[in-house]
């Protein structure tokens, strides 16, 4: 895969996270998320393999941390492959249930890495390794 192409790919993953789940843009989901993509989150919850898992799962994420903010740390993508690695953080106030933990009103960041793939300018699938430990210590854990 030519290195513009690469290049490309990271700015769909990237939109992804700040055009979608940061702006809260259902137009830029439609634009970026293939309407068959696969979020992989949402399987064995009922997903439906279908773009619309992806805005379940933002839904739940904008209802269950207030003041929400994700930063792209940093994406990889290399060789021949439609991957796009995403190291990200979260951070925000812990309003819903999350690994869970019901709300606590804390504030609480976490690092995640994702898997996005790209095909044809279009995310077509979605799983994130979230640092769960982490968040859930800071929502349970003794207050700093």
């Amino acid at each position: 895969m030519s290195t513009e192409q690469l290049d490309r790919n990271k700015t769909v993953a990237r939109r992804y996270f700040e055009d979608f789940v940061n702006g809260r843009s259902l137009d830029a989901l439609a634009e970026i998320v293939a309407a068959d993509a696969a979020d992989e989150t949402r399987v064995g919850v009922g997903g439906s393999g279908t773009r619309e898992d992806f805005r379940l799962h933002a839904e739940w994420l904008w209802n269950s941390v207030e003041d929400l903010q994700v930063t792209v740390d940093d994406l990889v993508a290399e060789g021949d492959g439609d991957r796009v690695i995403v190291f990200w953080t979260i951070k925000g106030v812990h309003t819903g249930t999350i690994f869970g933990v019901p709300g606590t009103g804390r504030a609480f960041s976490g690092r995640s890495i994702s898997t996005v793939t790209v095909r044809d300018g279009k995310v077509v699938r979605y799983n994130v390794l979230p640092d769960r430990l982490g968040i859930v210590s800071q929502l349970t854990g003794p207050e700093a």
